[in-house]
């Protein structure tokens, strides 16, 4: 897979777990913001479109969601 590629991937898993929990862009940046990490709904929503967010992103995210376990395939 290409850098591109990964990036679409970590996308799509982000917004996966985040349309699972039925949280917006909006509750993440609150939750993100409780957690210390002050991000904005508009920031939240332009770095998950471009998907060049970093792993450490991604992991404040899946925290701020209480999502403890991320499944990578579907196999």
């Amino acid at each position: 897979m290409t850098g591109i590629e990964w990036s679409e991937r970590a996308k799509a898993l982000l917004k996966a777990e985040l349309k699972r929990r039925n949280v917006g862009y909006r509750e993440l940046a609150e939750k993100l913001t409780a957690m210390g990490i002050p991000e904005t709904e508009r920031n939240i929503a332009n770095k998950i479109s471009r998907g060049g967010f970093t792993a450490a992103f991604l992991l404040q995210c899946l925290s701020a969601i209480d999502c403890h376990t991320l499944r990578l395939s579907d196999g």
